[in-house]
């Protein structure tokens, strides 16, 4: 065998490494977020995946494990378009606001909800849960808060005890929307008190 040939090997093992573990994840997105954690079995992830059981165990040990790749993976994504949402705003209030709202709107879909609200608690444990949940977000917003003290705009002694008091209120407010019979006017009744909050905060020599 060539050294050519060694080298490609190991690379096209990772690529479809890399294939079968998206496939899955992608597959557990469209299940989980259409019917549940509880309601979707091994085999119908794997069969929506089209591989084997077994492949399936070889990448994620037990389904929630895969449901935490799931997790990890739409979490980032709405942080991504939170980022997205708040790229043009004028002021650190302004990004703040935008940001959270962004968030408050990919909520209100149902596939969201059961994914990051209603089953990922349950699934994963509440202090995993506050863990991935902080991860991602938390430093974000530290960083959102601190820009905003710097520039004169909110009265903030501590940003990471505030972020994470932030975080908390985002946590329940989707929780609100997703038990809403009437989300998308629960969203708009949220993102308004966040906003007074917001003003609250904000420095008086505004």
């Amino acid at each position: 065998m060539s050294t050519e040939e060694e080298g490609e090997r190991p690379s096209l093992r990772a690529e479809q490494v890399a294939q079968t573990r998206a496939a899955l994840v992608a597959a557990g997105r469209r299940l989980f977020g259409a019917q549940g954690f509880a309601a979707t079995s091994v085999e119908e992830l794997a069969r929506e995946a089209r591989v084997t059981t077994g492949a399936l165990y070889h990448h994620f040990p037990t389904k929630a494990a895969l449901f935490e790749a799931v997790f990890i993976q739409a979490h980032g994504e709405l942080l991504a378009a939170a980022e997205a949402a708040s790229a043009d705003a004028s002021e650190p209030i302004e990004l703040l606001s935008l940001g959270f709202e962004s968030f408050l709107d990919a909520v209100v879909h149902p596939d969201i909800q059961r994914i990051l609200i209603t089953d990922a608690p349950a699934v994963l444990g509440l202090a995993r849960f506050t863990e991935l949940d902080e991860r991602f977000a938390f430093p974000v917003l530290v960083l959102a808060l601190r820009a905003a003290r710097e520039a004169g705009q909110l009265r903030v002694g501590e940003p990471e005890t505030l972020a994470r008091l932030l975080l908390g209120t985002l946590t329940r407010a989707a929780m609100l929307i997703a038990g809403s019979p009437t989300p998308a006017a629960t969203r708009d009744e949220v993102a308004a008190t966040i906003r007074g909050i917001l003003r609250a905060l904000a420095s008086e020599e505004r």
